[in-house]
Order: C-alpha cells, then structure tokens, then sequence
C-alpha cells in the first residue's frame, strides 16, 4: 500500500509506492507509447521498484546459479510472458505520472540502489560486443557479489569494487517511432548504459507522450565505461526512485546531474555524431543555466569538461560529456 512520507524538512514528499517485476509489471525488451501503464503516481511521488537480471532461469543455472537462489518471479516471467522483443531487457514498468506532456521534462532523482541477488553474470553472445569478429563463441561467467566487502569476485585475486545502477532508464518514445527495442539508446533514454547514473545522481528525460511511461531494468552490479564485451556485471536491484515533472524545462536529449557534474548525452549509431550531439547539448547548458555566451561556452567544455564513451555495443553509440561542478560559484553556481 501506498503510504504518505515526510522529507526532512517536514515538507509533504508525495506517496510512496512499491513496484514489484511480474508478468503484469515487466515489458520484455521495448519500449512503446501505446502500452498501458503498471502503475500511476502523481509528481513527487516515491516508488520501490524491483528490476530482475537479463537472462534466462535455465542459463543462469547451467552457469552455476544454484537453482534456489534464482528468483520466482523470473521464471513466472519466461513461463507466462509471450509478448516479447525485439530488445533482450525485462523492464519494469511503464509508470504513468500525472500531469506529464509532451515538451516537459521528466525529473528523475535515484535515491538508492541496493542489491537483489547475491550474484552477477558477464556473458559474450556471438555476434554481439565491440570486438564480435574476434570471439565469436558464447561464454558466460557468474561473479559472486559481497555486499559487505561492496566487492565483486571477479576472480581468484581480483575484486571489483560495486558501483550499481540500471543499465535501461527511459520514457515512452514519439508515438509515430512505434514499438522500438529496449538495445540502443535513443531522445527517450533507455539503454544508456551510463555507470556515473548511481544513487545520489538525477536524470533528466525529454518526455514525448503523456504520462512519460518510465520503463527501467538492465541492472548492473558494475561495468566498465563501453560495456566493451555486450554485457557489464548484469543483475537484479532495488532502487527508489522519485518522479517530478519539470515544465520549466526544456531538452532534446536526455541529461544528468551528479553530486559532483553536470552531464550531457549524445546518442547516435556514429560515434563522432554522438561526441557532436553530447558537446552540443552542454553548450546549450552552460548558455542557458550558467548564462555563457556560445563561444565562453565552447571554450569552457574544451578546458573544462570530459567526454566519455558510455555505449559502444547496442547499435547507437553513447558520449556524454561531464562539467564539474565545483568550477562554478557566485552568480554561476
């Protein structure tokens, strides 16, 4: 049930909901603005939302995963789930939020992520990851996960350190885009793949039919900057998650905020676009937040920020370009 919370401050901070992964709740591997929603909420509102692990009961276990610690509703969902594709993810969702339109921005602030399962996997499909031509067999390996260590036991002598996040944060596309898969990133999110997007960051999505229809999955326990091989240390999470809708707000592309940058994203099956698109958008930011001229804001981004390769491996390609915070202060800040 829903129930009523208090921020600090004392201030009313909307509902709180809980949004559990089942064969109502999940949508396998797209994104869709004609889809019926799982659950609404108003703006401000808090939800509990459980994502489950991109794989198969079946695989796992033949990996190694003791069959009592694979999750029911995973295997309710390949037993009862047909409608599926073209994309690989299960998605929890879509939310509906009140009052979101076309044009808004829908705020998205991450405020925690916790583990749902002891373990992690790393798998190369053939035909899949950066280097594809060069390992063309199937592997798959189970990372056990020590969340008291907050370490992944990658292997004997070499530990991760965790940094979880969801691989696949997006809004419904255009209605006139159709059913798109949930593999490349686009305008509504998605598979970014984008491992600064942890708990404490915000993200900020153009929203593009009514109610946003906030999908999220693709839980990763970590990864490194590319997801190089087609797969990070996939798992399943728990995250809280608050929507605000943002109608002061205007972005063609999806943005982040850190607790240490501001973040810029470009999306586009060539790389160099995708660089072009991500250095653009934050030129725009810095015009129109930080009150640059075009040139003072071109200049900034060449001695200031850094542009990251965060998706390398799922058709479009993904830049962002991160500014520090810290740089600004006084009237900038």
């Amino acid at each position: 049930m829903p129930a009523q919370e208090k921020n600090p401050s004392g201030a009313s901070a909307g509902t709180r909901y809980t949004l559990q992964p089942s064969a109502k709740t999940i949508e396998w591997g797209y994104y869709d603005a004609a889809i019926a929603p799982a659950l609404r909420i108003r703006s401000g509102d808090t939800v509990d939302i459980h994502t489950l692990i991109t794989s198969s009961p079946q695989r796992l276990e033949d990996a190694g995963v003791p069959p009592n610690q694979v999750e029911s509703a995973l295997r309710e969902i390949f037993q009862q789930v047909t409608v599926k594709g073209p994309g690989p993810h299960i998605l929890t969702g879509p939310i509906y939020i009140e009052g979101a339109d076309p044009g808004d921005v829908l705020e998205i602030r991450i405020l925690s992520i916790r583990l749902a399962v002891p373990y992690a996997y790393n798998g190369a499909n053939p035909g899949t990851g950066f280097l594809a031509e060069e390992y063309p067999t199937a592997k798959m390996r189970i990372i056990p996960l020590d969340e008291k260590l907050g370490v992944a036991h990658f292997a004997e002598g070499i530990d991760i350190p965790m940094r979880p996040f969801f691989g696949s944060m997006g809004v419904a596309p255009p209605e006139w885009s159709g059913r798109i898969s949930s593999r490349p990133p686009w305008i509504h999110g998605g598979n970014m793949d984008d491992k600064d997007l942890i708990a404490g960051t915000i993200l900020y999505l153009p929203v593009h039919v009514r109610g946003a229809l906030f999908e999220v999955g693709d839980g990763h326990a970590g990864q490194g900057h590319g997801e190089v091989d087609g797969t990070a240390m996939e798992t399943s999470l728990n995250g809280t998650f608050q929507f605000i809708v943002r109608k002061d707000m205007q972005i063609r592309w999806p943005r982040a905020e850190t607790p240490t940058d501001y973040i810029a994203i470009g999306l586009h099956e060539d790389l160099n676009e995708a660089a072009k698109i991500a250095l653009k958008e934050l030129i725009d930011f810095l015009v129109n937040e930080k009150h640059l001229s075009r040139d003072e804001a071109y200049m900034l981004a060449s001695v200031a920020a850094d542009l990251s390769i965060i998706e390398l491996v799922d058709g479009n390609k993904g830049v962002h370009a991160a500014i520090p915070k810290a740089i600004f202060h006084g009237t900038r800040k």
